[in-house]
């Protein structure tokens, strides 16, 4: 939860620490930024750019409706103080207009009346400034991920499935034998698998689990996960 009161209102600059090079979108993704202050919605727009992002900034709330009102958007990141639009006002009107968009709110005046109204919205985060773009970063791609718009590549999927599996037998004090003794699955099976270099079947991932005593949606949940989240 925020805290109460007035804070700076420039978003501070970080390297993102994402390995980009595992995920991939399967369109493109139309992304809007509103914020009175244009030179939050260009460092934005420069941060967050990517071969696969079409990005759109509204500098002011007349903008940001006719913009809203136009064309579909997948994603929009809101600044709640917007002059000339209150921000319940504001988020009943994207409600309305794109119904279908994630709503990431970013604020200078964080509020508790400003957090139950985004909850209430459903917005998808919220965040105060200053805020670095690392951290926007972050939040955009699970919002994506869970929009089904961010995927993880095959490769990156295998290799983190691999590592889970390496280090959680490692955890229990298991040597590939044991392993492949408690489980059923051929020793070298196992080492491909860990490697990364095999895919594993349902019923192969099932007798893993079973070896490791936890429920295949644990395994799926330790996988399906953006870095940095």
């Amino acid at each position: 939860m925020p805290s109460v009161g007035r804070v700076a209102s420039t978003p501070q600059v970080k390297t993102a620490s994402l390995d980009e090079s595992a995920w991939f979108c399967p369109q493109e993704v139309r992304i809007l930024v509103a914020d009175d202050d244009r030179g939050v919605c260009q460092l934005i727009q420069q941060s967050l750019a990517r071969p696969s992002f079409r990005i759109e900034i509204a500098p002011s709330a007349a903008e940001a409706k006719e913009k809203l009102a136009s064309q579909p958007y997948h994603l929009i990141i809101l600044d709640y103080v917007l002059p000339g639009w209150e921000a319940n006002e504001a988020l009943e009107y994207i409600r309305q207009q794109q119904p279908d968009a994630a709503v990431i709110v970013i604020t200078g005046y964080p509020s508790l009346e400003g957090v139950v109204s985004c909850l209430r919205a459903r917005v998808y985060d919220y965040l105060t400034k200053p805020f670095d773009m690392q951290q926007l970063e972050s939040v955009v791609h699970r919002c994506l991920q869970h929009k089904g718009l961010l995927r993880m590549t095959e490769e990156a999927l295998l290799e983190r499935l691999g590592a889970f599996i390496r280090e959680r037998r490692k955890a229990l004090g298991l040597t590939l034998a044991q392993m492949s003794e408690r489980t059923g699955v051929s020793l070298g099976y196992l080492s491909q698998i860990e490697l990364g270099k095999n895919s594993a079947s349902i019923e192969t991932l099932y007798r893993i689990c079973l070896g490791f005593g936890i429920r295949m949606s644990e395994l799926f949940a330790a996988i399906d996960r953006p870095e940095g989240s």
